[in-house]
């Protein structure tokens, strides 16, 4: 049986792991260095070369690291996986990664603050500008798609709506004109959505939150899903000689690589941004990952549970002006939730308003007792 084949809770596990064959640990160590020794010379160029796989610095590569992110890809169905050092650098890089100054991308609205500074201010000023759509109506998608676009990013839930879209329906509007179609699925996890079985080329998550799950490390991964195809002409990028890697061609090279697939956007991410820009995972922060990761579905489906019941009594309270979850019928996209959200868990986020307005909010966050009021979920 392949790895592919085990169950979710078993990858949660032991998924990307080969127990190290030195000190036959059984736990996932702790490589803590920055590099490491080559064994001759021509074992050094080899693998510069690309003509054997193995670890150079720490910054482009890691063993713990590498088991996180091959426990990742296999979770969410996808060829590769590449860390980084917090969601946000996920983001930046997959961006990076197929944009250039002058390209755009079309993203819905229902958007990680962050995620709006970083399209809205931080890229424009290199020439990437978005194009920001009402995701209700999937002819916006099609609308805002020029020749200049280079891929269509959403949440998988939206923020701060906890909307769901019709991921099969915009990755077909994507596909249609050759770009990628890009999910965030930080809140949901692979655990309660698979957004590549619908669609998805490109995932990425802010580890930080539910892979983690208990707030000590900041992280990020982007998950490549294998499936697309670089060459169709507007991604040069992948298709042209790239001068700083000795004239490599990423498409040529990767699109069937070493028994693994297409992994050809992961490693133009870890040969091109990982090597200049650096913002890589940290072996400490991965283990932590790994750790949380033994947890995450037992986690997932008890936030579910909790969330659900929140959400139930919420909306029968008298002091409670609305109630947002995507379990609830009255939620306005619950249809779609229900569709996607195979196993009936709609994750661990819900939003609600109290009546009386601004004051009352104030009044009611200043006044809790068990809750803690920070910037994370």
């Amino acid at each position: 049986m392949s790895e592919k084949e085990f169950k979710q809770e078993t990858i949660c596990l032991h998924g990307g792991q080969v127990p190290d064959p030195t000190t036959l640990s059984r736990a996932v160590p702790i490589y803590q260095t920055t590099s490491y020794i080559f064994k001759s010379a021509e074992h050094a160029a080899n693998l510069f070369s690309l003509k054997e796989l193995g670890n150079i610095y720490t910054r482009l590569m890691n063993p713990t690291v590498d088991v996180l992110e091959k426990r990742l890809a296999l979770l969410e169905g996808g060829s590769a996986g590449v860390a980084t050092s917090s969601g946000q650098a996920a983001i930046t890089y997959t961006i990076l990664n197929i944009a250039n100054a002058g390209d755009e991308i079309v993203s819905a609205t229902s958007l990680y603050g962050g995620t709006y500074n970083l399209f809205k201010y931080t890229l424009s000023k290199y020439g990437i500008h978005t194009k920001f759509v009402e995701p209700d109506n999937i002819e916006n998608f099609k609308k805002a798609i020029t020749p200049k676009t280079k891929a269509i990013y959403i949440e998988a839930v939206g923020n701060p709506k906890l909307d769901i879209i019709d991921y099969e329906e915009v990755a077909k509007v994507a596909h249609e004109n050759g770009i990628p179609f890009i999910v965030d699925n930080t809140l949901p996890t692979p655990y309660l959505l698979k957004p590549i079985d619908f669609g998805a080329d490109i995932v990425v998550h802010s580890t930080t939150k539910f892979i983690g799950g208990h707030g000590t490390s900041i992280g990020g991964v982007i998950i490549d899903s294998g499936k697309f195809s670089w060459d169709t002409g507007k991604f040069p990028g992948f298709t042209e000689p790239d001068p700083s890697y000795h004239g490599l061609v990423y498409w040529d090279t990767f699109k069937d690589f070493m028994g693994m697939g297409n992994v050809a956007f992961a490693f133009k991410v870890r040969l091109q941004l990982l090597r200049d820009i650096g913002a890589c995972m940290s072996p400490f922060n991965a283990f932590l990952f790994l750790q949380g990761l033994e947890t995450l579905h037992l986690r997932m489906e008890r936030h579910s549970e909790n969330a659900m019941k929140v959400a139930e009594f919420l909306i029968e309270h008298p002091k409670v002006n609305w109630v947002l979850y995507p379990g609830l019928k009255t939620h306005k996209t619950h249809h779609l939730a229900k569709k996607y959200f195979k196993k009936g868990l709609y994750g661990a986020i819900v939003g609600f308003g109290v009546k009386g307005g601004y004051e009352a909010g104030i009044k009611f966050i200043d006044n809790l007792k068990l809750f803690s009021h920070l910037a994370n979920i």
